[in-house]
């Protein structure tokens, strides 16, 4: 049986995308074997397949990344493996060089446009480094995948290198058995705004949610489900403007139960800031999440996000961040009610499935099988 190396560097346990990838590779008859890091506050890790998690000395920063690249550049080369798939530029640096050591195929994966996350953009010498990396690694890869046409586009621009696109739609299964309200332990009788994800960062409009939330009724309550850099601002700016009772920060959660909040929920956020390329062409797998659970959506007016909900009629796009023009969308969306746009929910869910993009994936992997 040939074996394949998928490389992270999160913990595992979130990342949907990369899951379903290994799933793939499975039914295409690899051994897989996922390696990323292990947080103080990670998740159990439970596959059907082998995983290891890096311990490392450092969270963030330059320090981080050199620890990580040297433990998967030593791993890779005390283990052997037929195919590497290399998940972001972060990880690809070991996989290239120990795949064409071994001489054996590299499929890159790449999650967003790098090189253009607001991390980095004021940092020029960060920048630069990871831009000459990428324009030396990634033409090496034998195959090429990414989220969305937006950003394949600029990579093809900038590299001449075609890409796949494999969006980042979940295969999504309801919980068998939805909780209520009460069980998850969030108010009842209240018009419910939800975001979710494991990126909440910097950009990401959280911080004109809570001015919005000023000014919209006080029945209208904020869940924020998942972890992030922005997160504990957040929750000080929560508690400064007395938001206290109508904003409810959940920590990650597994999959199957963060959908219980998705479920639980009236409307879906993304409200991402055109403040960089990587978020000016994001299209985040939440809002398929939103899409699946039939909630209708409040989205920033970003190439990709917002020609979804026009296209479908699913929701309301924000001209700007002012907390006025957000505050009027998830009004309108309250007005409008769900089932002004449960048709267009369903069509959108019934276009936009894992069934298609899996045929997809299987046909860059399938030969390297």
């Amino acid at each position: 049986m040939k074996k394949a190396i998928v490389s992270v560097t999160n913990d595992l346990v979130t990342d949907q995308r990369v899951q379903r990838t290994n799933g793939v590779l499975k039914e295409l008859g690899f051994q897989v074997h996922f390696v990323g890091r292990k947080l103080p506050g990670s998740l159990p890790a439970s596959f059907s397949y082998p995983h290891t998690r890096f311990k490392l000395w450092f969270t963030k920063g330059f320090l981080f990344y050199a620890h990580y690249n040297l433990r998967l550049f030593w791993f890779l080369l005390t283990h052997r493996f037929d195919l590497y798939l290399a998940n972001d530029l972060d990880t690809l640096l070991p996989q290239v060089l120990v795949a064409r050591f071994r001489k054996k195929p590299l499929v890159y994966d790449s999650h967003e446009y790098f090189t253009g996350v607001p991390e980095i953009q004021h940092r020029p010498f960060v920048k630069w480094v990871w831009t000459k990396l990428e324009r030396w690694l990634l033409p090496k890869a034998n195959a090429h995948i990414t989220v969305n046409q937006s950003i394949a586009q600029l990579f093809a621009s900038a590299y001449d290198v075609p890409f796949t696109v494999i969006r980042n739609i979940g295969n999504f299964t309801a919980p068998s058995a939805i909780k209520s309200r009460q069980d998850l332990h969030i108010p009842e009788n209240t018009f419910l705004l939800i975001n979710q994800g494991a990126g909440i960062n910097v950009d990401r409009g959280m911080e004109e949610v809570l001015e919005a939330l000023l000014l919209l009724p006080q029945d209208v309550h904020l869940l924020i489900v998942g972890n992030g850099d922005a997160v504990p601002q957040l929750k000080k700016e929560t508690q400064n403007k007395g938001l206290q009772n109508r904003v409810h920060f959940i920590p990650k959660q597994p999959y199957q139960q963060m959908l219980q909040y998705t479920l639980n929920a009236d409307c879906g956020l993304s409200l991402d800031k055109d403040s960089n390329l990587n978020y000016r062409y994001s299209l985040p797998n939440k809002l398929f999440d939103y899409i699946n659970c039939g909630l209708p959506l409040v989205v920033s007016n970003l190439v990709e996000v917002a020609g979804l909900v026009r296209k479908y009629h699913i929701g309301e796009v924000c001209p700007n961040h002012s907390p006025e023009h957000i505050a009027k969308a998830i009004q309108a969306v309250r007005q409008n009610g769900k089932e002004q746009y449960r048709q267009g929910l369903q069509t959108a869910a019934a276009e936009n499935s894992w069934t298609q993009e899996k045929q997809k994936l299987k046909a860059v992997l399938s030969p390297f099988a």
